[in-house]
């Protein structure tokens, strides 16, 4: 049985990055996820209890997440739930693990600015791989923000935008 699981929350360690010995890149982080709730006595928001996950990345998600996220950051975390029982000699608990399939800094905190990242370089018409030192031409997607990134979205804050209409 599968658990789809969707969490935001603070990312609590800074991540780690490694690559396994097959090639496999992996990036794994804490993430706190705290309940808000309205206390109608005090007419005050209250932090209820943090529940702490261990978010694991694989493959391009995780070479991604080890170069955009950091301790302190809000992100939103979708992926598979694993709970996991462990013992070492007297002590025992459940290890509460996330398995990524998408992560993404929370924008109800902060804004953030997008660079598409493409993995590797299609091979040229005779099918060798294109020269990186090599500029690339207009069949080649110039236009498209060849060879690796295209250019970046940012992100407005709401004070930024203009209404529509405004102006007119």
């Amino acid at each position: 049985m599968t658990d789809n699981i969707t969490i935001t929350g603070v990312v609590g360690t800074d991540p780690h990055h490694h690559v396994t010995n097959q090639g496999l890149p992996i990036t794994s982080f804490r993430l706190a996820s705290t309940r808000r709730y309205f206390d109608r006595a005090k007419g005050s928001w209250e932090d209820g209890e943090t529940n702490w996950y261990t978010v694991s990345a694989f493959r391009q998600l995780a070479s991604n997440a080890s170069q955009s996220i950091r301790k302190g950051e809000r992100v939103v975390v979708c992926g598979r739930l694993r709970l996991r029982a462990w013992e070492t000699g007297e002590k025992s608990g459940t290890a509460v693990e996330i398995e990524a399939d998408a992560i993404g800094h929370d924008l109800t905190w902060g804004v953030t600015s997008y660079t598409k990242v493409r993995s590797g370089r299609p091979a040229d018409a005779s099918g060798e791989e294109a020269d990186p030192d090599d500029p690339p031409s207009a069949e080649a997607g110039a236009g498209e923000g060849w060879p690796h990134t295209e250019s970046p979205v940012v992100a407005a804050s709401v004070d930024e935008l203009e209404p529509a209409g405004a102006g007119v």
